[in-house]
């Protein structure tokens, strides 16, 4: 089998598992082969198996927090339903399903399971998709972190999370364009700060549609949207379609996505600190990762002027 098919394999595996016992072998199986792949340098198998690795303790995690009553957690043990006896008296059948003990899951694996469960899903596909882009092997340390903060993943402007741009950064944009004609990915609470002239939610699908003018952007973060919005702007500004875009992003420099942007753009601002979306009371977020504000289009002076008091700004070379 590919290693594609296995780890698909896996997934279904996982998902598709009843007991506690079940989903721990096949973590186990996954460090086994994790180990396995590091020595024979194969990457890309450690990777898939790493992944394999944390998803296993999610879905543990899951099935121990759904039954903490039923330290088997199997619906399916042997011994059927209810039963009647001679007597008539109801008896219930003898759970057979393995304590969490003697499926050998301790207290730190359990709460550590626990913790991944609890995290968002768009958080948790989030954080599995940026590893797998920058080539790097997810860890359970990386998601207990995440858990830990709350799983506050840095913020949308699509308004699903709730989460906007600062109005500072949105009038800094502006400062340098003129103008905010276009929001591709944004929401009617956005864009009362951001004041775009057309804006598009993420019901509207503003890939599929025209970008016209200066456009300001602060796209999803998860894959594979936040590299499609990439390409979008990179490719409209490109082709002429937009005259000037600033986009706020992660600083994720080892990526692909991150490189086509700066390799577009004629400056990149990187704040001196994470930039701290607001919630809708305007109450400050904690992001977990640093962010970059690139700009396209002939008005670098006027990014420099308006953006340096934020970080420090780095022109790209043509």
């Amino acid at each position: 089998m590919s290693g594609l098919a296995k780890y698909d394999e896996a997934c279904r595996a996982i998902s598709a598992a009843k007991a506690v016992d079940e989903v721990k072998m096949i973590r186990d199986t996954a460090m086994a082969m994790a180990a396995a792949a590091r020595i024979a340098k194969n990457h890309g198998l450690e990777i898939d198996a790493a992944e394999i690795r944390i998803r296993a303790e999610r879905r543990l995690g899951e099935m121990i927090a759904e039954q903490k009553a039923t330290v088997g957690l199997n619906k399916g043990a042997a011994g059927g339903g209810r039963k009647e006896s001679p007597r008539g008296a109801i008896v219930e059948p003898r759970d057979t399903s393995p304590t969490l003990a003697q499926a050998g899951i301790d207290k730190k694996l359990s709460s550590r399971s626990q913790a991944i469960a609890a995290i968002p899903e768009d958080d948790f596909e989030a954080t599995i998709a940026e590893h797998r882009e920058a080539q790097q092997a997810v860890t359970s340390k990386t998601m207990e972190t995440l858990a830990r903060k709350g799983a506050v993943h840095v913020a949308h402007n699509s308004g699903e999370n709730e989460w906007y741009t600062p109005p500072q950064y949105i009038e800094a944009a502006r400062e340098t364009m003129g103008t905010i004609d276009c929001d591709p990915a944004s929401c009617a609470m956005a864009n009362k700060t951001v004041k775009a002239a057309e804006f598009y939610t993420a019901e509207d699908d503003g890939l599929s549609k025209e970008w016209r003018g200066n456009v300001w952007m602060n796209p999803p973060y998860a894959q594979p949207l936040m590299r499609r919005f990439a390409e979008a702007v990179a490719e409209k500004y490109a082709s002429g379609e937009i005259r000037q875009a600033i986009v706020l992003v992660n600083n994720a420099t080892e990526t692909a996505w991150f490189a086509m942007l700066a390799e577009h753009s004629s400056a990149v601002c990187f704040p001196e600190g994470r930039v701290k979306f607001v919630d809708q009371n305007g109450n400050p977020g904690a992001p977990l990762q640093g962010q970059a504000i690139l700009y396209m289009g002939d008005r670098c002076d006027r990014f420099k002027e308006a953006f340096r008091k934020f970080g420090w700004i780095a022109e790209v070379a043509e």
